[in-house]
């Protein structure tokens, strides 16, 4: 997984509480509002709506879904919290990029931080963004940093005018949004599953620093995820329980169903955990199994290599009285004695199963 660039909240030191100040990366040139205007005959759809056609929408009797793409506009931002009466917090959380999933309740609206993540196929990487919501009685706004996201299926729900979606109010299209993005975490469990099942194979046959490395990116990677999911899963759980008007009782079902699938998640990730730590314990127990088996030849060839050493140590001495120097037989008969002893040292080891 890429290096995520730091971002700098030295930035914000000093100023009031609910100063908007961009904390992330201009991650597109121009900040866009695309906009669902539906009910459950009509449906109006405007790829990139203007702020007063926007605002003019408050008080419409369809449900409005206004997506925003782009947090860099913090003018943009704000006019649009002043038309929709949002908390300024909840808009110094909206630009705010590392805001920690959570559920604060306004009375008049609800705000929503939960983070979406996708599975870069070209670079193998996940790529996480921070989707922020805020429920109001008839509409839902969400902010983006970028283009493109996982709530595609929402749309063509949307457009084919099937199922409940048109039917029910701005807390089922909430559902729907953060349904889309829990399934996405199912996604990404496919990838690291495959990834698992790859190194696992891979230990089998080579050890190397590579694989090490790849095992502590897949690690650092679950990080990662637990810290968006685990948080996601109290939201979901305060969601369902939550005592407020815009949240009808019809919808607490579905969202009870979302949690439930955020549990799973959560569970698999546990487990895919435990699994990335066993990795690195079978590394280190290859590694000294290797080590041991190079170990065991050389202790195994130094230990013939002693007897002959200490042979060839005696009669490399060149003493003046020594007979066998003089035999004409002496030369071959202890290179004979030599590779005997090697030989039976040799059988010995071998039939105790040394080597």
């Amino acid at each position: 997984m890429a290096r995520r660039r730091k971002i700098r909240r030295s930035v914000k030191a000093g100023l009031p509480a609910g100063t908007l100040v961009h904390l992330g990366d201009r991650k597109v040139e121009q900040a866009e509002l695309q906009v669902f205007d539906y009910d459950q005959t009509r449906l109006q759809e405007i790829p990139r709506e203007t702020l007063s056609g926007c605002l003019a929408r408050k008080d419409a009797t369809t449900v409005t879904w206004i997506n925003v793409d782009g947090l860099h506009d913090t003018e943009l931002i704000e006019k649009l919290g002043e038309g929709f009466s949002i908390h300024p917090l909840v808009l110094e959380d909206i630009l705010n990029t590392e805001t920690r999933p959570k559920l604060d309740d306004y009375e008049t609206h609800l705000f929503l931080v939960v983070k979406m993540m996708t599975w870069d196929e070209e670079t193998a990487t996940i790529v996480t963004e921070q989707v922020s919501l805020v429920l109001g009685p008839r509409y839902l706004l969400t902010f983006q940093e970028r283009g493109g996201d996982v709530f595609d299926a929402v749309r063509e729900r949307l457009r084919a005018g099937q199922g409940r979606l048109r039917k029910m109010g701005a807390d089922y299209l909430m559902y729907a949004l953060l349904d889309a993005v829990v399934d996405g975490y199912f996604l990404i469990l496919e990838k690291l599953d495959d990834r698992i099942e790859t190194l696992d194979e891979s230990m089998q046959d080579s050890v190397g620093g590579e694989t090490l490395r790849e095992v502590h990116r897949l690690k650092r990677v679950i990080i990662d995820l637990r810290k968006a999911i685990w948080p996601l899963r109290e939201v979901l759980a305060a969601l369902s329980r939550i005592e407020s008007p815009l949240v009808r009782p019809e919808t607490r079902v579905f969202l009870r169903d979302v949690q439930d699938h955020a549990v799973q998640v959560v569970e698999t990730m546990e487990t895919f955990r435990d699994l990335a730590s066993g990795l690195v314990d079978l590394y280190m127990s290859t590694l000294n199994n290797r080590m041991n088996a190079v170990m065991k030849v050389l202790t195994v060839i130094t230990t013939v290599f002693i007897p002959l050493t200490l042979i060839a140590g005696i009669y490399g001495m060149n003493f003046e009285h020594m007979p066998e120097l003089h035999w004409r037989w002496g030369y071959p008969l202890v290179l004979v004695a030599m590779l005997g002893i090697a030989g039976w040292m040799l059988s010995v080891f071998k039939k105790r199963g040394w080597f």
